[in-house]
């Protein structure tokens, strides 16, 4: 069978898929509707790579691309020069910070794909927390996902949080246990790990065939064959032998297969019915029930391997091709009519009116600013004109491209499915949609935390001060997370972000970028303000100056709501004692109010609001006069509410060396910290806690002193909790001085 010529744009599909429809359609197959398209979109498989910090998701991503053909000279995170790690700051540091595609193309040897050339269109995130966003972004226009685990430290803070994220969108995801070759791997026990911290249906696919340096190949488990890799005759172990099961291990494999296939009999009907009579069941009988599980969202293919040595990966490329969705299994996108009532289905047709999706925005110093547009329905040509249902306004669209990490290509048209990236846009933020004017329709836009730190920042010199300005805007532009604004008591610049590192990333990024020089001031807290019983208000706007004057009057019940509820309004007004154009003002008021609390003027949060009762004046209430009215009520309500302030409380896992632990549980203590649990792997000790931010400035270089340079970290913002009295009080004190808040 051979494949049809394609086009050369990335595709990326949406995630919002349902069960019931995934079991229904998982292995329905039809072309897309387009007459010109050359990318048969079930031969497209569009993945992100995402895991904790370190577990070596860029690793994996580099031998992907080498065993494909697309780089043919190994790129190393430790020698900086990653293909996927395109920035300075990434190389140096051998993290990576900002999300990036790319494609590569590969050809099954067996499996219900054998001999199709598909395209794999990959991305890799970040694993840490501080760039969290991009993992939101990503997970939000992608189709599947792999998640690369530790084979030595199992499920690991990030793990959780990126596994959230994939629930968060419905994306089908298979798991990759990566560094098999590290002393102290145990495939088992990694997989024992996901079952039991992230709850996930995990069955292994292969076998690893020894452990630690004796790692020598896998078993599949579907076919019973093993593949052996000789490391003394291939080095970059793009060769491997196809063998049978060695005798040690057959009855091992045996169980194991017997498990996955009873595993499968809840997802496929007559593979559970052969398999209660004790039937032969057929390779692709099973391959199409793990397809299908899989796309279910309750079922975990697991692959072992170690990427740098360069074992295991060209199965997990065999996998993706076998068992992620291509964009036709996924439902139609559901869009949202003008009148924020309306729902349409947006779904890959190309002759169909366009709507799209712009989810990361980007500055490239030769080109300007990027737009990465995900093309969910129509086609995108170079020159046409768009409209933005946000701004009301329309946007040309000048240049097309498709990125291939920081490499560009220019095209002409963009198909449905396709991401891309757009020049010439000028009002555009994360999140927008761009249609044609006719459709005037919004999509779901991803949604990002918000930020827990902030800083004051100042230009070096007056020169500098357009310039900061200017490049602060495309910062905040490109990173939903990085937030900048102007305190109006003091004058200061205040930026905001996700942690330590998140900002000094971005300071980085002002000097070598945008050639500014900037000093910083001292990190402060983003804090938040609460109340803790109901209470009510009244606001009252009366203005009378001769002529028209001023006149709202609303009355109010604020009560608490429980962490992370957010907030809520209810209209409880009967007989139109407050006209119906009035309300939305009113509201306004109230959430305008909540915007700076009474207690050290940080927004509050975690509340509800009842409007019940008020009046107007025939010829003197206005729009402005119930805004404000709303303001004061909010006001009064909060300080009869019991208000407090809420500090940031983060999950903390350290592992050490056990002859470090003592030292370090007694520094968590000291920092307030609230000792969550210990677990022994191999000779380390992992200690969770939550700790309140405001004492983990500098915990970095704590840690290493303390263990001898020997234990690691990871931070997670966790929740928010009530301040001591003590502390609140100094809180107090100290920002009616220096009031420069998050």
């Amino acid at each position: 069978m051979t494949p049809t010529a394609w086009h050369s744009p990335t595709v990326l599909l949406p995630t919002y898929v349902g069960k019931d429809f995934l079991m229904n359609n998982a292995l329905t197959i039809s072309p897309a509707n387009s007459k010109d398209r050359g990318t048969p979109l079930e031969y497209t498989r569009n993945i992100g790579i995402v895991a904790h910090i370190d577990a070596g998701k860029t690793t994996t991503t580099e031998r992907m691309l080498y065993y494909t053909g697309v780089v043919h000279k190994i790129g190393e995170v430790h020698d900086g020069n990653a293909t996927t790690d395109w920035m300075e700051q990434e190389r140096e540091r051998g993290i990576t910070i900002t999300s990036a595609a790319i494609s590569c193309e590969w050809t099954n040897e067996h499996g219900p794909f054998a001999g199709i050339r598909h395209k794999i269109n990959i991305i890799d995130t970040p694993g840490h927390v501080d760039f969290t966003a991009e993992v939101e972004r990503s997970l939000r226009v992608l189709d599947g996902a792999v998640g690369v685990f530790c084979a030595v430290a199992g499920v690991q803070p990030q793990s959780e949080t990126v596994w959230r994220q994939m629930d968060k969108y419905n994306v089908p995801r298979i798991a990759f246990i990566n560094k098999m070759d590290r002393t102290g791997a145990d495939f088992f026990a990694a997989v024992e790990d996901i079952r039991s911290k992230l709850g996930g249906n995990a069955h292994p696919l292969f076998l690893p065939i020894g452990a630690e340096d004796r790692f020598a190949g896998l078993i599949d488990l579907i076919r019973m064959k093993a593949f052996l890799y000789h490391k003394e005759d291939d080095p970059m172990g793009k060769d491997y032998e196809t063998t049978e099961i060695p005798s040690d291990l057959l009855e091992l494999s045996k169980k194991y297969r017997e498990a996955l296939i009873e595993a499968l009999a809840d997802f496929d009907d007559s593979l559970a019915e052969k398999f209660l009579e004790g039937a032969e069941i057929e390779e692709d009988e099973i391959n199409a029930a793990v397809r299908k599980a899989t796309l279910s969202l309750d079922f975990l293919g697991v692959i072992p391997g170690t990427a740098f040595k360069n074992k295991g990966v060209q199965m997990l490329m065999d996998c993706i091709v076998d068992y992620m969705p291509n964009p036709l299994d996924l439902p139609p996108m559901v869009g949202h009519l003008d009148d924020g009532e309306s729902q349409i289905e947006i779904k890959p047709d190309d002759s169909a009116d366009l709507a799209g999706l712009a989810f990361k925005l980007a500055t490239d110093p030769y080109v300007g600013k990027l737009v990465f547009f995900r093309v969910y329905q129509g086609e995108l040509k170079k020159g046409s004109t768009l409209y933005n249902p946000r701004t009301r306004r329309k946007e040309r669209i000048s240049r097309l491209m498709v990125m291939k990490a920081d490499a560009r290509k220019d095209i002409e048209v963009a198909y449905s499915g396709d991401i891309c990236a757009i020049i010439g846009a000028k009002d555009i933020v994360t999140g927008d949609t761009l249609c044609t004017r006719n459709l005037n329709v919004r999509l779901e836009p991803p949604t990002f935390p918000d930020p827990v730190i902030s800083m004051s920042i100042e230009p070096a010199t007056k020169a500098d001060q357009e310039k900061l300005s200017l490049a602060l805007q495309r910062l905040a532009e490109e990173d939903p997370t990085f937030v900048v604004k102007s305190d109006e008591e003091t004058g200061q610049t205040i930026i905001a972000g996700m942690g330590e590192l998140h900002l000094e990333i971005l300071r980085d990024r002002l000097f070598r970028e945008f050639k500014v020089q900037a000093d910083a001031g001292k990190p402060q807290i983003a804090y938040r303000e609460t109340i803790f019983r109901s209470a009510k208000g009244t606001g009252k706007f009366i203005r009378q100056s001769g002529g028209r004057g001023q006149y709202g009057h609303v009355e109010i019940v604020l009560e608490p709501l429980q962490r992370n509820e957010g907030y809520e309004f209810e209209n409880k007004i009967v007989g139109g004692v407050i006209p119906r154009e009035y309300i939305k003002p009113t509201e306004m008021g109230i959430k305008e109010g909540a915007l700076n609390g009474i207690v050290a003027g940080y927004p509050v949060i975690d509340f509800r609001v009842r409007l019940v009762f008020g009046s107007f004046h025939e010829v003197d209430s206005s729009e402005l006069a119930f805004k404000m009215a709303g303001i004061f009520a909010f006001k009064e309500a909060m300080k009869k509410a019991n208000p407090a302030i809420l500090e940031p409380i983060m999950k903390v896992e350290v592992s050490t060396p056990e002859e470090s632990q003592g030292d370090i549980m007694g520094d968590l203590t000291r920092r307030r910290g609230q000792i969550q649990g210990m677990e022994t792997k191999g000779n380390l000790t992992n200690i969770t806690a939550f700790v309140p931010l405001e004492t983990m400035f500098g915990y970095a270089t704590d840690v290493r002193s303390l263990s001898k340079g020997r234990a690691s970290y990871t931070m997670e913002p966790a929740h928010f909790e009530k301040v001591p009295a003590r502390m609140e009080q100094k809180i107090v004190e100290t920002f009616s001085r220096e009031p420069a808040r998050a």
